[in-house]
């Protein structure tokens, strides 16, 4: 008599209970089996498209760090654009400038001075009837010289200085923080004709050293600040904890997230070094001559503006084209790398 509980055995069906019954019987042996489900035919499996037909899954989009971000946003940018390449243009023609003038800039004829344009000369001649025109464009030479040598001297000691004095701390903070107040209290342009008015030598470098010595104080404040917020970051303390070295650590982990502040300051300053060069060749304490620069320029026009405006007007207009467009440049690139104005 069966069980109270006990179901009756459920029949075979037809041709699949016996020992040739193929799937129902492997059914019964395996009870795993059963809760599978049931196969899908290709090309309706949720509805999408049969395997080789549709587009192929590639790998997932790395993220875009920083600097690939800041370059997408500049190249888009007409300001950016417009400003890189009037400045590209004045880095030629500061190299070749036989590229569009092939005038002597020393070369005068006094019976042509002062003269307004004529054919082949556009912007007319000067006191000593030398080509006005020719003389701004060799004039580029000195003032873009002056402004990229500067600022790279400036930027290397001020990012050196400060980026030790904010790694570090200490006493090796506080002396270098009081360093740089000393020269911060000293009026750059009284400064250059103090310490100009005694170089004989008019070329570039005396104004270049000039520079670097009084306009590293602000980027060395930039480093600084830059460095004491990056390495308070978690993968700077990582990197201390797993040993790496004080270089190390500057330069692989601090140093890459560290630099955008300085970039931006460095190339607005560019352009501002430009004008102060041209300041003090106005002055008579920069650049001499036979040195060709728009600031020696301007200061021997200055006296004929009512006579003679074109000589004042061209190389004037070619230092305020070349400072605005590296301010341009400077306010782009910094709209580009911080992330407050994205």
């Amino acid at each position: 008599m069966p069980e109270p509980y006990d179901s009756p055995p459920a029949p075979a069906p037809p041709g699949g209970g016996g020992p040739g019954g193929g799937a129902p019987a492997l059914a019964a042996a395996d009870p795993t089996a059963a809760a599978a489900p049931a196969a899908v035919p290709a090309g309706r499996r949720g509805g999408g498209r049969a395997p080789g037909r549709g587009r192929a899954a590639g790998p997932a989009a790395a993220p875009r760090g920083l600097w690939s971000d800041a370059w997408r946003d500049l190249r888009r940018n007409p300001v950016f654009v417009a400003s890189a390449l009037i400045i590209l243009f004045l880095v030629l023609i500061a190299v070749w400038p036989q590229l569009i003038t092939d005038g002597n800039p020393y070369r005068g004829d006094l019976a042509k001075a002062q003269d307004g344009p004529a054919p082949g000369h556009p912007f007319g001649y000067d006191l000593q009837g030398r080509d006005v025109y020719t003389r701004t464009v060799y004039g580029a030479r000195a003032s873009i010289t002056v402004g990229i040598c500067a600022t790279a001297g400036a930027a290397l000691l001020g990012s050196v200085l400060g980026g030790l004095a904010g790694y570090y701390g200490g006493w090796w903070d506080a002396l270098l923080s009081r360093i740089a107040d000393v020269f911060f209290g000293i009026p750059i342009l009284l400064g250059g004709l103090v310490f100009l008015s005694v170089v004989t030598s008019g070329s570039v470098w005396p104004v270049v050293g000039f520079i670097v010595l009084l306009g590293w104080p602000q980027i060395s404040r930039i480093a600084r600040g830059a460095v004491l917020t990056a390495k308070r970051h978690d993968y700077v303390q990582a990197a201390r904890a797993l040993g790496a070295s004080d270089a190390r650590t500057l330069l692989r982990h601090i140093a890459p997230n560290a630099v955008a502040p300085v970039i931006v300051v460095a190339t607005i300053a560019l352009g501002t070094y430009i004008a102060l060069e041209a300041t003090l060749s106005f002055l008579g304490v920069g650049l001499k001559p036979p040195t060709v620069s728009w600031g020696i320029d301007i200061s021997s026009a200055s006296t004929q503006i009512r006579n003679a405006p074109h000589m004042l007007l061209w190389p004037a207009g070619a230092l305020s084209v070349t400072v605005l467009a590296f301010i341009m440049l400077g306010d782009a690139v910094r709209d580009a790398l911080d992330p407050k104005l994205r």
